[in-house]
């Protein structure tokens, strides 16, 4: 029985959190600065600073994941579409469970981090009390 009700309140706090990311459109979620380049969805994204934006496109989720618990995220520079990627989304409440690290972002603002190996740069975008979490591997 206690197995159900924490997969019921995983599911419930994840749908509060995807609910109100939805509300958000093409919203910016913040701007972050890339050290390095990474692949974005097979596309290679060059060193420098972009503006992260939430789109209205969702991902098809997997077998027991919550509808729009990832949405597509674009990183802007100079005006124009640079790359794209999925953003993970995770509640507050819920982000102890998911992402370890050095620490996290406070609200409305943002991390960039090289994971362990050095193979992944993890950003992490902390926004109206949700957090976007984008993997892209290092290039």
């Amino acid at each position: 029985m206690k197995h159900v009700l924490l997969v019921g309140m995983l599911v419930g706090a994840v749908s509060v959190a995807t609910a109100s990311a939805q509300k958000s459109g093409n919203a910016t979620l913040g701007t972050v600065h890339l050290a390095k380049k990474v692949m974005a969805n097979g596309q290679p994204l060059a060193p420098g600073t972009y503006q992260v934006r939430l789109t209205n496109d969702s991902v098809s989720p997997a077998v027991g994941e919550s509808p729009n618990s990832e949405r597509w995220v674009e990183f802007v520079q100079g005006g124009k579409v640079a790359g794209r990627e999925v953003a993970t989304i995770v509640s507050a409440d819920d982000i102890g469970k998911v992402a370890k690290g050095p620490g996290r972002p406070k609200a409305n603002s943002s991390r960039v981090d090289t994971l362990k190996g050095g193979d992944y740069v993890r950003v992490w975008i902390n926004k109206g009390g949700d957090n976007y979490l984008i993997n892209m591997p290092a290039s």
